[in-house]
């Protein structure tokens, strides 16, 4: 069966969003009947709404020592870094 992207809209803010084909035939894999009611950015805020605040850990960063605040309790057997030192090492990789 071919499917074709489609202009739905949003049941919260109104907005037009696009339907893709690929998340069409997603859907169709799932078993989802219905097509989606909300675009993606309010299916992510009320994802995150009924999920409730995430817990925050404070750390030491690996690299530069100071206090950082992580949405995870790390392991112990990987390096937490702070924001700064995340983005710095990230782009030297790049």
């Amino acid at each position: 069966m071919g499917y074709a992207d489609r202009t739905l809209v949003c049941r919260d803010c109104g907005a037009n969003f696009v339907f893709t084909a690929g998340e069409q035939e997603f859907f169709a894999m799932k078993g989802l009947m219905n097509d989606p009611a909300r675009c993606p950015s309010c299916r992510a805020r009320r994802r995150q709404e009924r999920s409730g605040p995430r817990p925050m850990t404070v750390v030491t960063c690996a690299n530069c020592g100071g206090q950082a605040e992580v949405p995870f309790v790390p392991r112990g057997d990987r390096p937490v870094y702070c924001s700064r030192c995340y983005d710095q090492l990230r782009n030297a990789r790049q």
